[in-house]
């Protein structure tokens, strides 16, 4: 199934679609065990960092052979792309879905960035996703805020024809240092008047409660990055502090062990049931 269509279908059911990055073969094989045990789709995405990490091609194949080794309907996206060259990088590649990140830019100039982007992947059927509004990155203070408002959000979708929008709601990249409060009333107004799925950045740390309520009044991408490369690397430190092992079979599957039974929580949540 196309992606836009499983979004369509999982936003009427009032269900989330987890999407999960991916850094190496470890990262890759922790997510995709995760949603072969509960029998769940996942989308796997890949930032301008992992790909210049992996190289490309390398990246793609491994998340395409992944879905298929374990069996896991799925799907690969480029999360926050920066230029429509590494979107359209990324579309040669065969990627299913790109994001192009205009956030930053005036608004006109992400409406435009984003309609080319757009105009671009209809000759390869793949969706696209955009961002509106501040959702703070790594590194950017989370007092400020810019949320999403409808009919800016209205305004952008009709003029860019873009498939899923990223909204500012109260998330922000990385970990908290109070739990986030979610502006669910302002997300349910810009579900109203929106025709594009929605999407939750910054998903790691947000309590379960408000995810599910957020996933209730119109989000249905969720997000998760930081998680996964917090769990990994601190079972790396914590394992490689208490052992004299030097062989990196043994000791990366307890990261990747960690990384699954972080996701399988996760996937139980967004399924909202």
């Amino acid at each position: 199934m196309k992606l836009k269509d499983k979004l369509q279908d999982f936003t009427t059911q009032k269900r989330g679609l987890l999407a999960t990055n991916y850094y190496n073969l470890e990262t890759l094989h922790g997510v995709l065990t995760a949603a072969a045990e509960v029998n769940e789709p996942l989308i796997l995405q890949l930032t301008q960092s992992s790909i210049e990490y992996m190289g490309l091609n390398t990246a793609v194949a491994m998340g395409r052979e992944g879905l298929r080794q374990f069996g896991v309907e799925g799907w690969i996206h480029l999360d926050h792309g920066g230029s429509v060259d590494l979107a359209q990088a990324c579309l040669d590649a065969g990627f299913d879905s790109v994001m192009i990140d205009g956030s930053e830019l005036p608004f006109d100039e992400n409406v435009k960035i984003t309609a080319e982007v757009v105009r671009r992947a209809q000759a390869y059927g793949a969706h696209v996703e955009a961002e509106l509004g501040y959702v703070a990155k790594l590194g950017q203070s989370h007092a400020q805020q810019g949320f999403t408002q409808p009919e800016e959000a209205k305004r952008f979708v009709e003029s860019t024809g873009v498939d899923a929008l990223a909204v500012a709601i109260g998330t922000a990249h990385g970990f908290y240092k109070e739990e986030p409060k979610l502006d669910i009333d302002l997300l349910a107004r810009i579900h109203e008047v929106t025709s594009s799925t929605l999407v939750l950045h910054g998903g790691s740390g947000v309590p379960e409660g408000q995810l599910k309520s957020a996933i209730n009044n119109g989000i249905c991408k969720v997000n998760l990055a930081t998680e996964i490369k917090n769990i990994f690397m601190k079972t790396l430190q914590y394992e490689l502090s208490n052992n004299q092992e030097i062989d990196l079979r043994k000791v990366f599957p307890k990261a990747t062990k960690e990384i699954t039974n972080l996701v399988k929580g996760k996937l139980e949540i967004v399924k909202n049931r």
